[in-house]
């Protein structure tokens, strides 16, 4: 496995990786549009082999001290395999040569953040700017996603 960033050759396997979670209620849908507009921001985990796009992951700066990693996903039949905990690191990784110290997420999975060294925050102590994503989501007003966080030591 290899994480890179994407290329606009991934955007179709990037949305489809997203979208499946979407289906299942899972995190929010985004549009092949959304995708090539935000391409700069994926980074993506390559199957060995036959370079397959297997996992996904963005990191949006927020603010210039903190940061959003962003549709976090991993292709059904590849989890448990390391692939999401690899593109988390490789999100951090690049927070820290942006030079951003916060890194957050808004997740259904605090559990596998916590593992990787976030920490649950409350949502309300956020920016007003981290809710641009909220204001479109169907599950606004009855929010079940957790904020996470974590120190990046820039």
């Amino acid at each position: 496995m290899k994480i890179r960033n994407a290329k606009i050759s991934d955007a179709k396997a990037i949305c489809a990786l997203i979208n499946c979670y979407a289906e299942h209620d899972k995190m929010l849908f985004r549009s092949l549009a959304e995708i090539y507009e935000n391409l700069q921001t994926f980074l993506v985990a390559e199957r060995d082999g036959d370079e397959a796009v297997v996992g996904c992951c963005a990191l949006e700066v927020v603010w210039s001290d903190l940061a959003e990693m962003k549709s976090l996903a991993v292709a059904s039949d590849q989890r448990g395999k390391g692939i999401g905990t690899a593109l988390v690191e490789a999100a951090l990784k690049e927070a820290r040569r942006l030079g951003v110290p916060r890194v957050f997420a808004l997740t259904l999975e605090p559990t596998f953040f916590a593992r990787t060294g976030f920490t649950i925050t409350k949502k309300e102590g956020l920016p007003m700017k981290v809710w641009s994503d909220c204001a479109r989501c169907p599950k606004q007003s009855e929010c079940d996603e957790i904020a996470v966080i974590k120190e990046v030591g820039v």
